[in-house]
């Protein structure tokens, strides 16, 4: 037998005894419920250490009933990889807030979190972002975790008469809000970014908020963060349009940040932040209709060309495990990686830059915010129960429309 063959049949027992303690380690699935209320009373410091006490390993799968019970533990599916702590009560994340002094990134996605069928983007953040090592640790570091749920996902099961059925989820989106430790949003990130972006935003968020603790005026501290933010967007929009090849794109902003006038009425605005910033700078629907005219599929791939979006390893050690092995996609990773930079450069440049348009005015409560996001941005109203995938002009020929009661 070759030497290189005997090595590693001789280091087999040696790995396969390391797993085992590994696997040990973990509490069983009856130990850890036995333990959820008293973590999820404490809060995050005692998760923490039971994390480390156990640990939990971030490229191994527990087994079912241990996963089960560790997503009941911390309220997230997947949280073996991620190791993140999230708070389903808003005051309680106020509470911790407020004593650690760190802002709240609030999740709000259809569904629930701790579950496998939530709308699609959430559940690709539990895959491309949470468990990504630096994200990982910047969320657990730097802020308080919390999600809640717009409402219940819509679920889609084809049945193809074979006996092969196919389960997905058919719509909604997700928003990464940042608030006060009194509630208050001060940021957002819509949709899905890659890793490096969100990791980027929420590295920007975090210097922004510690800045803001130490000024006498927030409001208006926030207020000048989106209006340069808005800046910024517009330049950097101007930029990669150009490298593209679309050397006149339309602006992200009705008025130019140079313009002698805009500049004018935004030291006027500073002066009196009663006066609106947005009556400065604000995005206007017939350039919204240029960029989107201009912008067509093609030229969103180029944008996102020009962006990083590769996971990490932890989160293709998770992918992995989601793929079908009776169906293997050697391209999976790659189209995904493409999707996300896809998605990001159109959430910051037609979501994003609206938000900080809204949040430019000021005094948006939470609760405003996600009403608008919902409606104006995602086209996801609640007064439209059946998310625009039932409208009343349409005919689908099926008795009572196909809807079951």
């Amino acid at each position: 037998m070759p030497f290189k063959l005997i090595w590693r049949f001789a280091l087999l027992p040696i790995v396969l005894g390391l797993q085992t303690t590994v696997e040990a380690a973990l509490p069983t699935a009856q130990q850890i419920t036995a333990l959820r209320q008293t973590i999820r009373q404490s809060g995050e410091t005692e998760f923490t250490n039971f994390i480390q006490t156990h640990q939990i390993s971030t490229d191994r799968l527990p087994n079912p009933d241990q996963r089960s019970a560790l997503e009941q533990l911390c309220q997230q599916r997947d949280c073996h990889a991620s190791r993140l702590y999230w708070y389903t009560d808003l005051e309680k994340a106020k509470a911790a807030a407020k004593t650690t002094g760190k802002p709240i990134l609030s999740l709000r996605l259809l569904g629930n979190l701790n579950e496998e069928l939530t709308c699609a983007n959430s559940r690709f953040f539990r895959v491309a972002l949470y468990p990504n090592a630096a994200i990982s640790q910047t969320l657990r570091e730097r802020f308080i975790l919390h999600w809640s749920s717009e409402r219940p996902v819509p679920k889609l099961t084809l049945d193809f008469g074979d006996g092969r059925k196919l389960q997905r989820t058919v719509t909604g989106n997700s928003i990464h809000y940042v608030l006060d430790s009194n509630g208050n949003p001060i940021e957002a990130i819509p949709g899905l970014y890659t890793p490096q972006a969100f990791l980027e935003q929420l590295n920007q968020i975090d210097r922004a908020f510690q800045t803001a603790t130490k000024q006498s005026d927030q409001t208006r501290y926030w207020q000048t963060y989106h209006r340069d933010r808005l800046i910024q967007l517009q330049s950097q929009w101007a930029k990669n349009l150009k490298t593209i090849g679309l050397t006149q794109p339309p602006k992200l902003l009705d008025v130019a940040s140079t313009d002698a006038r805009t500049a004018g009425q935004i030291a006027v605005a500073k002066m009196a932040p009663e006066r609106p910033l947005v009556r400065a700078l604000r995005l206007a629907n017939q350039n919204q209709t240029e960029l989107i005219t201009i912008t067509d599929e093609a030229s969103w791939q180029k944008l996102a060309a020009l962006v990083p979006s590769q996971l990490d390893a932890r989160s293709l050690g998770l992918m992995q495990t989601k793929l079908d092995p009776k169906n293997p996609n050697p391209n999976a990773i790659k189209q995904f990686e493409q999707r996300m930079a896809i998605d990001m450069v159109r959430n910051e440049y037609l979501l994003h830059a609206q938000i900080h348009q809204w949040m430019l005015i000021g005094n948006l409560d939470f609760d405003t915010l996600n009403q608008r996001v919902y409606s104006e941005l995602f086209l996801t109203p609640k007064n439209d129960p059946w998310l625009g995938l039932n409208p009343q002009d349409a005919f689908a020929a099926i008795e009572k429309d196909g809807v079951i009661p």
